[in-house]
């Protein structure tokens, strides 16, 4: 892992159009209830069996709720050896990108956690 990143630094560099691949590592129906525009869903259990996917990347965000867990995702995907660039996690993650900046929800109905037809417990309008 590179370093880590703020929101306010991330999202200039989203402005700018440089090339950064921001991949959240929570899970398929948390993205779904708001993540970072531009993002991907990468669930941390299947970063290992995907690792792939980063190779040739120039500039890859972590981001998991609160900065934890996506410096260990940074860490594994900096360690793949395919991977050559650089790679950072969201030091206050999506908590602190959601203070400052709108997240991007997915239409539908609401998404629901194994199949049990009941929520995961965080309400409808929270993203983490």
């Amino acid at each position: 892992m590179d370093d880590e990143i703020s929101a306010s630094e991330l999202h200039e560099r989203i402005e700018r159009g440089d090339p950064v691949r921001i991949v959240d590592i929570r899970s398929p129906s948390a993205f779904a209830r708001g993540h970072i525009p531009d993002s991907e869903n990468v669930p941390f259990a299947e970063l290992t069996a995907r690792i792939e996917e980063f190779d040739g990347d120039e500039a890859v965000v972590t981001v998991c709720p609160h900065g934890e867990a996506s410096v260990q995702a940074a860490r594994l995907i900096a360690s793949y050896e395919g991977f050559g660039g650089r790679v950072e996690s969201l030091a206050d993650g999506l908590e602190g990108w959601a203070e400052a900046y709108d997240l991007v929800r997915d239409a539908g109905p609401a998404e629901t956690d194994g199949g049990t037809g009941e929520s995961g417990g965080e309400g409808p309008d929270a993203p983490f």
